[in-house]
């Protein structure tokens, strides 16, 4: 197989990111730009980030996962701790997270260091799931290689007969990661490939350094 994909391209002129316009916290910036595609219609799941890890293979793996939650502290995921991600970070916590909101023609990647939430949290996070995700927490060992799909519904079948109606809880190989960031790229696209990128650096007083890199 052979396809050429030279033709494929767009313009993006949506918008623009001047320093100007960009406070001087990066998780203020992250809030606007993730409330504007939440609001973007062409967008179906704006918490969607790929997620990068250096595994113990010493190769790296970019995965898409589900940001849970944001704040000034960092942004957290969900995962089976013995997953193969689970693991890689267990080895190596340094990551990077990457949103790219196609419709706004914008992207943002986070440089930082996962680490587990409390237990507690964690806790209040299994209990919102759906049953089914819950029963599935315990039933699958994620990332762990399988016989057949036969296996994996006989696994949820059987941990939904031995709690039944009764409360589920959290599995301790399951549970929340912060990523605490240490730089946050903002992208914006612009015409004949110049785009807008601003990078946030935290320093050592933990304040954030701007500065303008070249598309």
């Amino acid at each position: 197989m052979n396809r050429d994909l030279s033709n494929l391209r767009q313009v993006y002129k949506k918008d623009a990111l001047l320093e100007a316009n960009t406070p001087d916290n990066p998780m203020v910036l992250f809030d606007t730009w993730f409330e504007a595609a939440a609001q973007c219609p062409g967008i179906s799941e704006v918490n969607a980030m790929n997620l990068a890890t250096i595994g113990v293979d010493n190769f790296p793996k970019n995965r898409i996962v589900l940001l849970k939650s944001f704040s000034k502290d960092g942004f957290v995921f969900y995962t089976n701790y013995e997953s193969e991600k689970g693991k890689a970070i267990r080895k190596n916590p340094a990551v990077c997270l990457s949103f790219f909101w196609d419709a706004l023609e914008r992207q943002v990647i986070v440089k930082g260091v996962a680490s587990k939430v409390d237990s507690n949290v964690s806790d209040n996070y299994f209990k919102s799931r759906p049953v089914g995700s819950q029963l599935g927490a315990w039933a699958s060992q994620q990332s762990h290689v399988v016989k057949s799909r036969q296996e994996i519904d006989q696994a949820l079948e059987a941990v939904a007969t031995k709690f039944g109606k009764n409360t589920i809880p959290r599995p301790k190989h399951w549970g929340g990661f912060n990523v605490k960031p240490i730089s946050i790229e903002f992208w914006q696209g612009r015409p004949n490939r110049m785009h807008d990128r601003i990078r946030y650096t935290e320093t050592n007083n933990h304040d954030w350094k701007k500065e303008r890199l070249a598309p």
